[in-house]
C-alpha cells in the first residue's frame, strides 16, 4: 500500500512539475497564484518537483539502494532545470555559467545512477 501512494504522489509531483515548467503561466494562474509572477522561478519550481517526484517513482518502480534512486531522481530534476535555464537564457542570470555547470552537474548524477543501477540489474541476475 506505501509503495502505491508513494508512486501516486510521484507521478502527481512529476506532472504539475512539467505542467509549471512548460507552461509556466498556466501554473501560476490555476495553482501558484503567488504575485507577482515569476515565468524563471515557476520553471524552476517545476524542475524541482519533477525531481522530486521522480525519486519517488524510481524507488517504486526501480527498487533500487537510496543512492541510485536519489542520483537517477536528482540528477533527471537537474536536467529538467537545466531545460529552464535554456527556455530563458536571455532573461537574465549568469547563462555562460549557469547552463553548463546545471548541465555537468545533472548528466553526472544521472551517469551515477544510470551506472549503479546497471550494476544493480548485473548482480540480481547472478
Amino acid at each position: 500500500m506505501e509503495a502505491l501512494v508513494a508512486g501516486a504522489v510521484g507521478a502527481v509531483l512529476s506532472a504539475l512539475g512539467f505542467w509549471a515548467l512548460i507552461a509556466p503561466r498556466s501554473f501560476f494562474d490555476e495553482i501558484a497564484t503567488f504575485d507577482p509572477y515569476n515565468r524563471h522561478l515557476i520553471q524552476d519550481i517545476g524542475a524541482f518537483q519533477i525531481g522530486l517526484g521522480l525519486v519517488l517513482v524510481l524507488a517504486v518502480w526501480a527498487r533500487t539502494d537510496a543512492l541510485t534512486t536519489a542520483a537517477l531522481g536528482v540528477g533527471l530534476g537537474t536536467i529538467a532545470h537545466l531545460g529552464s535555464h535554456l527556455m530563458g537564457f536571455g532573461d537574465g542570470g549568469r547563462p555562460m555559467l549557469d547552463v553548463p555547470s546545471i548541465g555537468i552537474l545533472g548528466v553526472v548524477l544521472v551517469w551515477i545512477g544510470a551506472r549503479r543501477l546497471g550494476s544493480d540489474r548485473t548482480a540480481q541476475r547472478r
